[in-house]
């Protein structure tokens, strides 16, 4: 142990550290001691990232400690590594308000046409060196990647930064929890505390109730669902939470089956994370204060809304339906594949801004939906995947959506095609269209010409020339291939293979036409739609 403690020159087992010079150089202390032929004292460091070193902790043979990646650990003097400085020496650092060194104003300077140096003096740094000699008039502070490994003394803190009320510790050496309940009691105006990379002990001790923070982010910092319920109770009054790159894939609950507390919160962001299955959301359906979930960039398949647990959970002296005040839920890129995801959105009683992009289930190239579907199936969503859902919009992709299922009916029973459409007979009965079916049986002149809808289509290939947009009415049972045909003729193009796009409101990309056995109807395009005609690549 004493080899160990002089190796060690001041450094512990689980300190962060990072390289001398180099703040942003980050890693954990894991090993203290002699290496094998190598003289004198040696400190092993797992490098962030799972890279930057040399091996996994083991050397000629001789395992010192495990790493977190092949080559993300090294050994180094203790003198090649800093432990970092407290939080009050980054901020004078950072915020320094003493006038320029004679180096620095030597530095200052720009050539004249004769080739002289010219004096350069900044414009407004008086005016910025006054306002910075009141550090106790900062609201906010930034120290990101200072290497701040303590809060300091509380007092010379506090007395620093009365005022302070956010505070971004991005890609410092915090580790241990009690130093974060320090700062936050230390500075009673702080709202925002942001600690993204610093790598926390999944481990904590009591602390009081901190009234003051609203928001905490803890983006890629290496917590658990575990460690969030040990600090719940001083962090009870948080607004926002936001845990992204964490590789969280449970939500664990040590009582029941749903997470209780953090009545105050509001955004919980669990964005890129390894969540693959919905059950374990489920168990945030009773956070009563709860409206927006952010859960882009997992690996969920499959979305229900909790109608098999009971219709009211009892918290308290109040019940409440699952995720009844959550407004805002984004989806983009996991791996929803299935209409009875989109469908069950309806069942949140307040649910009105999704986010479904880049799933699967929304990629018309992959067999998934176009928007125009998805806007139809969803009754009370007011923005999709970013962009506003108009009056307009809705109107225009709920008749196009009843003409897509009157037009490849898979079914003549209510029940089958209720079952698929959930929304088909409300939309049928709200825009006053009758049932019949659109079918090349209609006879007769009037009857051809009721099957009429008027298309306007765009050339703009650039082989093709400037061409006027055309309208014109084509019976809704054209199909893909015969419109190309068709505008083959109209734009008098030869030799030019052609791709179709339609245009979509609340789509910043037309729509490919791929399917060219598909007629207008059964791709619910109606009257007053907008081709693209383009050439292929």
């Amino acid at each position: 142990m004493a080899t160990a403690a002089a190796a060690g020159a001041g450094f512990r087992l689980g300190q962060r550290v990072h390289a001398a010079g180099d703040p942003r150089r980050s890693g954990t202390v894991r090993y203290l001691g002699p290496v094998d032929g190598h003289a004198g004292d040696w400190v092993g460091v797992d490098w962030d990232g799972g890279a930057g070193g040399r091996h996994d902790g083991s050397l000629a043979g001789r395992r010192y400690f495990s790493a977190a990646g092949d080559r993300s650990a090294s050994f180094a003097r203790p003198a090649a590594l800093s432990a970092g400085i407290p939080l009050p020496d980054a901020i004078r650092l950072r915020y320094r308000v003493d006038d320029f060194t004679k180096e620095e104003q030597d530095e200052m300077y720009v050539f004249s046409t004769s080739q002289k140096r010219v004096s350069v003096e900044l414009v407004g740094t008086n005016k910025v060196r006054e306002k910075l000699k009141n550090l106790d008039e900062l609201l906010c502070v930034s120290v990101s990647f200072m290497g701040v490994s303590s809060t300091g003394s509380p007092e010379e803190l506090q007395g620093l930064v009365p005022n302070l009320r956010q505070l971004d510790l991005t890609g410092n050496l915090f580790s241990q929890w009690q130093d974060i309940f320090s700062l936050c009691q230390a500075l009673p105006s702080l709202e925002v505390l942001d600690l993204t990379n610093n790598i926390m002990e999944n481990d904590t001790i009591g602390s009081s109730l901190l009234k003051n923070i609203r928001v905490l982010v803890l983006n890629n910092c290496g917590v658990t669902w575990e460690l969030i319920e040990k600090i719940k109770v001083p962090f009870s009054c948080l607004k926002e939470l936001h845990l992204i790159w964490n590789k969280m894939n449970i939500i664990t609950t040590p009582v029941g089956k749903v997470v209780q507390g953090f009545d105050a919160l509001r955004l919980l962001n669990l964005e890129d994370n390894h969540i693959v299955s919905w059950d374990e959301l489920v168990k945030l359906s009773y956070l009563r204060s709860l409206e927006q979930l952010h859960l882009n960039k997992n690996k969920i398949k499959h979305v229900r809304y909790p109608s098999n647990l009971p219709s009211s959970v009892p918290l308290g002296d109040v019940s409440f339906p699952p995720f009844e005040k959550l407004q805002v839920l984004l989806l983009g890129s996991n791996e929803i594949e299935d209409f009875l995801s989109v469908d069950s959105f309806n069942l949140f009683p307040s649910l009105m801004d999704i986010r479904i992009s880049d799933n699967p289930i929304a990629d018309p190239a992959k067999g998934g939906a176009p928007r125009f579907v998805l806007v139809a199936r969803l009754g009370n969503v007011k923005i999709l995947n970013g962009s506003e859902v108009s009056a307009r919009e809705r109107r225009e992709a709920e008749i196009r959506y009843i003409r897509l299922v009157m037009g490849k009916a898979e079914s003549d029973d209510p029940e089958v095609i209720k079952q698929l459409h959930p929304r088909f007979a409300e939309l049928k009965a709200l825009h006053g269209i009758e049932d019949e079916k659109p079918t090349s049986r209609m006879l007769g002149p009037q009857k051809m010409a009721s099957g009429l809808i008027s298309i306007t289509l765009k050339c703009v290939g650039p082989s093709m020339g400037e061409k006027q947009p055309l309208t014109k009415k084509l019976p809704s049972t054209t199909t893909v291939g015969k419109l190309k045909s068709l505008c083959e003729s109209f734009f008098k193009l030869k030799d030019i293979k052609l791709r179709l796009f339609l245009e979509e409101e609340g789509c910043p990309l037309p729509q490919l036409l791929e399917e060219e056995t598909a007629s207008l109807v059964e791709l619910g395009i109606g009257a007053g739609a907008t081709i693209i005609v383009d050439e292929e690549n």
